[in-house]
């Protein structure tokens, strides 16, 4: 990239010294947005392809003469000259120093120079000899520079991401035995592009949350979106590779690690943050939690922009695609296939419906870590259980500064065997970006963990949560929060549980 700039400052200084040349009072000043727009493979090579410049103007044939004798001007790509501004000193001495060089090379080459030009760059070096001495100095410093970052760089291809994050939480309640704990996760991702509009995600995590209160509690409801590993075991817990087919059609291929949200939209920015520890606490406050049905499989995911207004998703997930025994690999045994619909009549509405066929052997129904015990009661991990599902979303951005989102989902699966459920989530979520300062998000969630409505407890379990996330700078926020779940395990003879959180995360 600097290279490129230096590319391009060359060439802005050898039209400048043009420039210089044939009129020192009325000269030329290219800005720095002009530098910008150059492109080094539609140089000018003739005044006659300048759009402004005309055989009637008095510095055409300087111009003309300039060009055929040196080859000392380039213009602009959009073939204009922009005869009719000021440059600084400082400017005219970069283009009077290329020109100079130029002519050192036709000498050095034994080519023809004029003896009334060799004189005229002479006096023109004799006035601007500190700025041309100014000039050498910045030119070796900032090679210098070039050569520090080439020698020092990571990757030209490959950025790295980290994460860390600590958390200090206890969970209360008349039915809860727990304590103070201190946690930490930490996620080191690698993202390395190999065209410029694709991108290879490699990610190493670690942690020791593992399954937050749910073993105190007694259910899923309440764990964090970031938790899963641990004893600070060190896993590849995400490798994926997205590549655009065409201007309208993004490709998404999943080998580890895969997720419906991975390549959909979750119409929760801010508070979705793909298990990461910057954005909702609570797994459930992320997004609908029918997104994380196949959570974990192998697959593929495409996502088709149809105009302004509308966006398709469709994708395959297989968990135990890896494994070719009976019953496993992409195509005889888990599964979870969706395909998303999403409308956008304006810049601050958009709706979604999705739907969802999937089937689950050999391992309890689940809902990715969501919901209560009695979703895991669905089936016995020896019997397959088939499921479809339906889930709406909306997402409202009433302001730059309050947004409001809501979803839900129904799943109806059946047992192999002929018993049935009906599983049902929903919630309303209140953002507000940049609460008290830039770049910080308070959020308020209230609603329904999954739940089965056919199971015998079927009291409603909801799930309120409030957090405010402050930036203390670019690299480090903290989020205090509170998660409230009425009726755990959707059961009515059960005490409210309370988590209390303070979580910091850092990033770089």
């Amino acid at each position: 990239m600097l290279k490129n700039k230096i590319s391009k400052l060359a060439q802005t200084a050898i039209a400048l010294g043009a420039v210089a040349i044939a009129n020192p009072v009325q000269a030329n000043e290219l800005a720095t947005s002009d530098i910008d727009q150059l492109d080094p493979m539609a140089q000018v090579t003739s005044v006659s392809q300048l759009r402004d410049v005309s055989p009637t103007d008095w510095s055409y044939e300087a111009l003309r003469s300039l060009v055929e004798r040196y080859g000392c001007i380039v213009g602009y790509p959009d073939k204009t000259f922009r005869g009719n501004r000021a440059l600084s000193r400082n400017e005219f001495a970069a283009g009077l120093n290329a020109c100079m060089q130029q002519m050192e090379r036709l000498i050095a080459a034994s080519e023809a120079v004029l003896k009334e030009d060799i004189a005229k760059l002479q006096r023109l070096m004799k006035e601007f000899e500190a700025e041309l001495a100014a000039l050498g100095a910045r030119v070796d410093n900032l090679e210098g520079r070039v050569a520090f970052l080439e020698d020092h760089q990571f990757s030209t291809t490959t950025k790295l991401y980290g994460e860390v994050a600590f958390t200090l939480a206890q969970a209360f309640g008349e039915d809860v035995d727990s304590q103070t704990v201190l946690n930490s996760r930490v996620r080191l991702q690698l993202s390395t592009t190999f065209t410029g509009k694709d991108v290879l995600y490699t990610r190493l995590t670690s942690g020791n949350l593992g399954n937050s209160f749910a073993d105190e509690i007694c259910t899923n409801e309440g764990r964090y979106a970031y938790d899963g590993q641990s004893d600070h075991d060190l896993t590849i817990d995400r490798l994926h590779y997205y590549t655009p087919i065409n201007d309208n059609l993004k490709v998404f291929v999943m080998a580890n690690l895969g997720g419906h949200h991975f390549y959909a939209d979750t119409f929760n920015t801010g508070l979705e943050a793909g298990g990461g520890a910057k954005g909702s606490l609570s797994r459930f406050g992320e997004r609908n939690p029918i997104y994380r049905l196949g959570l974990g499989g192998k697959g593929v995911g495409f996502k088709y922009k149809a105009g302004s207004k509308f966006d398709f998703y469709a994708g395959y997930l297989a968990r135990g695609g890896e494994d070719p025994a009976d019953g496993r690999g992409l195509f005889n045994g888990n599964y979870s296939a969706m395909g998303q619909i999403v409308y956008k009549p304006t810049d601050q509405l958009k709706f979604g419906f999705n739907y969802f066929r999937g089937y689950d052997l050999g391992s309890s129904f689940v809902l990715g870590g969501t919901g209560t015990s009695a979703i895991g009661r669905i089936g016995d991990g020896s019997t397959g259980v088939e499921s479809n599902a339906f889930g709406l979303q909306g997402k409202f951005d009433i302001s730059p500064k309050f947004s409001l989102r809501a979803w839900g989902g129904y799943i109806d699966a059946e047992v192999d065997g002929g018993d049935e459920a009906e599983v049902w989530t929903y919630a309303v979520a209140l953002a507000f970006p940049d609460l008290g300062k830039e770049g910080a998000l308070g959020a308020i969630i209230v609603g329904a963990e999954p739940y089965d409505g056919s199971a015998r407890d079927n009291e409603v379990p909801l799930h309120v949560e409030v957090s405010y996330k402050y930036p203390l700078n670019d690299s480090i926020s903290i989020t205090p929060g509170l998660m409230v779940l009425t009726s755990p395990d959707q059961r009515s003879d059960r005490d409210a549980v309370y988590i209390g959180t303070i979580r910091t995360t850092f990033t770089f």
